[in-house]
């Protein structure tokens, strides 16, 4: 049998870790799961708010949780474009692959505030993503923002994009 490897994603807003979780996808032909993308044809026209964003996500993880673990089970890496950006998140995230005794790989995009800001501007003009956040949004989520530290004990791989 295969040894998965479940890799997690943590940056700010319009780091890149949609583009990175594509490119690791190519990279090694395995499955990326997306949550921007599930909570945007799940709940259509739903989330208004962070707040909506936060229940959703959450009932979503209800879902995709045991779907990734039965896919690290049976030998399948999975990419999972889900936030990993608290603590709270990448024990969660963490804990699937635990549960399905896979490897994981946190890859921490560390990227200023403004250089994410003018992506999300960008990637905004141009509609490129499923969520457009304004500034105000922007703030708030980058207020809870936490960089992964030692003691969480991942195994974390840092990106510079």
């Amino acid at each position: 049998m295969a040894n998965p490897i479940l890799h997690l994603l943590c940056g700010k807003i319009a780091s890149g870790k949609s583009t990175l979780a594509k490119a690791l996808s190519a990279e090694h032909s395995v499955i990326l799961l997306t949550e921007d993308q599930w909570l945007s044809r799940l709940y259509p026209e739903q989330i208004c708010s962070v707040t909506d964003y936060v229940r959703l996500a959450r009932q979503l993880r209800n879902v995709t949780g045991p779907l990734v673990i039965d896919l690290l089970k049976a030998g399948v890496t999975v990419v999972l474009d889900f936030p990993a950006n608290t603590p709270a998140d990448r024990q969660w995230l963490r804990s699937l692959a635990d549960d399905a005794q896979a490897n994981h790989c946190l890859h921490f995009i560390d990227i200023d505030d403004d250089t994410c800001r003018a992506r999300l501007h960008r990637r905004n003009e141009r509609g490129e993503h499923d969520f457009a956040a304004t500034d105000a949004e922007f703030d708030l989520i980058t207020s809870y923002f936490q960089p992964p530290n030692e003691q969480e004990g991942l195994d974390v791989v840092v990106h510079r994009m």
